[in-house]
């Protein structure tokens, strides 16, 4: 008999592979996944040195066909320290006709550039942009050093109106209120063509301690934002957008309402 397949979750759930061409991110976001494993790496948990970015590679990688989706990022974001560089990257693995899933806190000053250099292949690409919350405050305090709501907005119809298939995640989701949250769907879906994510803060605590941000207002921020999460609170959310063509729902979310989890990656997209 068999053994039963796993859910897939995280970079999974929208991506077969995932491409990243440096160690740190200039956002400095105190929930960073990334950063939380890179303690275990050794690189330490100061915020500082986490956003002093190191290159993975000498040289631009080089890519064959590739089965499915290849998402890039996963563990730092598109900066103009590094824009020469995701361009080239981008570039070779899309010349041999590769799908990508480019997911980003965008910045103005790299995606106008992208949106140019990548039109040649506009039908393989889908620019998924991260914003969690359309309030600069709330952004200010979760994710320090990333672009404003207003940047991100800009960037999402930046590239709706240059015809790229677009989509927003609003994972984790930073408002401890459904209205905040559903402000948020209403400001991006007007230029969103594909798919709007709602999801959880995941391992919330656990990530912001071993990234050494547990201190000052953190501690009460991160309690309300997970009591604004609890299971009762996400059932109201699903029944509110439940039906609605653009939303779709990450695993934390689906492990709380009952839906199907798939088993294979890059299923949901």
């Amino acid at each position: 008999m068999k053994p039963k397949k796993q859910p897939v979750s995280g970079t999974y759930e929208w991506a077969d592979r995932s491409l990243n061409i440096d160690l740190g991110c200039e956002n400095g976001c105190l929930y960073c996944y990334a950063r939380a494993s890179g303690v275990r790496h050794g690189r330490g948990t100061d915020r500082e040195a986490w956003r002093r970015t190191v290159p993975r590679h000498d040289t631009t990688p080089r890519f064959g066909r590739r089965r499915g989706v290849t998402m890039y990022p996963t563990q730092h974001d598109i900066c103009p320290s590094n824009l020469e560089r995701s361009q080239a990257a981008l570039e070779s693995l899309l010349a041999p006709g590769n799908r990508v899933l480019i997911v980003s806190k965008p910045r103005l000053a790299c995606i106008q550039p992208l949106l140019i250099a990548l039109r040649p292949h506009q039908d393989r690409v889908l620019f998924r942009f991260t914003i969690g919350s359309v309030s600069d405050p709330v952004l200010g305090l979760w994710e320090p050093f990333a672009p404003s709501s207003g940047e991100r907005l800009t960037c999402l119809r930046l590239a709706f109106g240059h015809g790229y298939a677009t989509s927003v995640s609003m994972e984790p989701m930073l408002d401890t209120h459904e209205e905040r949250i559903a402000a948020t769907v209403r400001s991006v879906r007007p230029y969103v063509t594909d798919s709007i994510w709602l999801g959880k803060a995941n391992h919330l605590i656990r990530r912001l301690k071993a990234n050494g941000e547990w201190q000052g207002r953190i501690p009460e921020a991160a309690h309300a934002l997970l009591d604004s999460q609890r299971d009762e609170r996400i059932h109201a959310l699903y029944e509110r957008f439940e039906g609605d063509p653009l939303i779709r729902w990450k695993d934390s979310i689906k492990q709380v309402v009952g839906l199907d989890r798939p088993t294979e990656p890059g299923l949901d997209r």
